[in-house]
């Protein structure tokens, strides 16, 4: 039995000295000696090999870039290998003389929850480690973490995005849509983010053999040029153009890269061609991305575009009231209502905001939320949105924006050309500043039923005018800039 053993041993030390040899004319010397050549074997147990790894950064990285190569290799030269497990192990000297390491085996031997490739998928330099049925399969490496709580039963509908939710959730649902690829887009903190993981979600529990590819346009563009450092990008190419969806984020950072660009544009057409489902998210409309080429422009543009204007007060009270609800507390009407009015640049801040507020109530022997100590608690934020913007440059910019001036802007002309400028900057006004509605009528020598009419007014324009929306979202970006 002994010397059985030590002939299957010999025969796995002999299989492994054959992989490093493949995988190193694979990868480079470079890549080989930083990456490979450190692991050595530990066990081999029906048919799981265990690989020791010295640290545990150098483990995410062989599982996040190596680990489903060297299994495919090892299967074929021998099918008893079904699974390949890493462990963090330092080398010791036993390893580094070409034996199994024994430190790492009876390590080994008191592991039975050691996650296999399969379960793990890379953020950055740490692994995230979870269900088979919530991850992706064969393209872990590729994808970043789903944020569990972005999913479509948590994204509040209201009428500035609705249309983007619909279309949403039309590609979700259906394995063959009209429109391909979808392109949705809005300004920070909005919900498109929420939608792009809603989708990846609901398709996953739909259907969890579908590969999905989630990821960021800025890992896109390191996963290529890391391909083209190591001369690997033939198998870039296989990776990305054997998705089944491939979703990119924040597609407006590869603005200026012209060879990053230029993948991305083929692996789009190869998709596009083989009939497989694309999403893309930015901060503008394909047609005025910066420093992206027209051919891609024109290629990101040809299938449904879908817009997400910024929060209304309504959807703002309905996502406070959600949170509130997902947190286990419930909020005063009054306290809600102050902070839908109050913070309106995005989402993100609205709902630290109250997370700011609940927690400074519960950490303080559940005091009361109160609207007094909400001001209290949020007095430096309500001071920051004080100073980001102030009614006179809100007046000044909507009336550069529109070629009238500021005197116009505060008579008592009621042309359209006049009134509907005046409308929009008394809801900026609303918007950006804390400002009562009296303090906001007292600029533009109106008083504040005025202003209530011009803010509703405008809520409605938005959802109904494209072309006005547009110019309310541009100003709001050029006064928070």
């Amino acid at each position: 039995m002994a010397e059985q053993i030590m002939m299957e041993n010999s025969s796995v030390q002999d299989q492994w000295g054959q992989i490093c040899s493949q995988l190193k004319n694979e990868v480079g010397e470079t890549a080989f000696d930083s990456w490979l050549k450190p692991l050595t074997l530990g066990s081999f147990n029906n048919g799981v090999m265990n690989i020791c790894v010295p640290t545990r950064f150098m483990r995410n990285w062989v599982i996040t870039h190596y680990s489903d190569r060297i299994h495919k290799i090892w299967e074929k030269k021998n099918p008893a290998i079904k699974e390949v497990n890493f462990v963090v192990q330092a080398v010791n000297d036993d390893a580094k003389s070409g034996l199994f390491n024994p430190t790492c085996r009876s390590l080994l031997k008191k592991i039975t929850t050691t996650p296999s490739p399969a379960h793990i998928y890379q953020s950055g330099a740490s692994a995230v480690i979870g269900n088979v049925n919530e991850s992706f399969s064969s393209s872990d490496s590729l994808s970043v973490p789903l944020n569990p709580q972005y999913t479509f039963d948590n994204f509040v509908v209201g009428k500035t995005n609705e249309f983007a939710y619909a279309a949403a959730r039309k590609v979700a649902e259906s394995r063959n849509v009209s429109f391909n690829p979808l392109f949705l887009y809005s300004g920070v903190g909005l919900g498109k983010t929420h939608l792009m993981h809603a989708i990846a979600w609901h398709i996953k529990q739909q259907d969890p053999t579908r590969n999905i590819v989630y990821l960021s346009a800025e890992k896109f563009m390191y996963k290529f040029v890391r391909a083209l450092r190591y001369k690997d990008t033939t198998a870039f190419k296989e990776q990305f153009r054997s998705v089944d969806v491939l979703m990119v984020d924040d597609v407006q950072f590869m603005g200026g890269k012209d060879t990053t660009q230029e993948e991305f544009f083929y692996t789009f057409n190869s998709l596009i061609e083989e009939g497989r489902q694309i999403i893309i998210s930015a901060d503008k409309s394909p047609a005025d991305l910066e420093g992206i080429e027209n051919r891609l422009k024109s290629r990101l543009g040809c299938g449904l575009v879908a817009d997400i204007h910024p929060t209304d007060f309504d959807l703002r009270m309905g996502i406070l009231e959600n949170k509130a609800k997902q947190l286990g507390v419930e909020i005063p009407t009054k306290v809600a209502e102050f902070l839908a009015q109050k913070i309106t640049s995005n989402i993100r801040e609205l709902e630290g905001a109250l997370r700011r507020v609940i927690a400074h109530s519960q950490l303080l022997s559940d005091k009361e939320i109160t609207l007094d100590m909400t001001q209290d608690v949020l007095k430096d934020m309500l001071r920051s949105y004080d100073r980001r913007t102030t009614i006179d440059e809100i007046q000044k910019k909507v009336a550069e924006h529109f070629n009238i001036s500021v005197k116009e802007m505060q008579s008592s002309r009621r042309a359209r050309t006049v009134a509907r400028p005046r409308q929009i900057a008394m809801y900026l006004a609303k918007q950006l500043t804390s400002r009562s509605l009296p303090e906001i009528g007292r600029k533009f020598d109106r008083d504040h039923t005025t202003v209530m009419h011009a803010v509703r007014k405008v809520e409605e324009l938005i959802v109904e005018d494209a072309s006005l929306a547009e110019d309310v979202d541009a100003l709001r970006r050029v006064l928070e800039a």
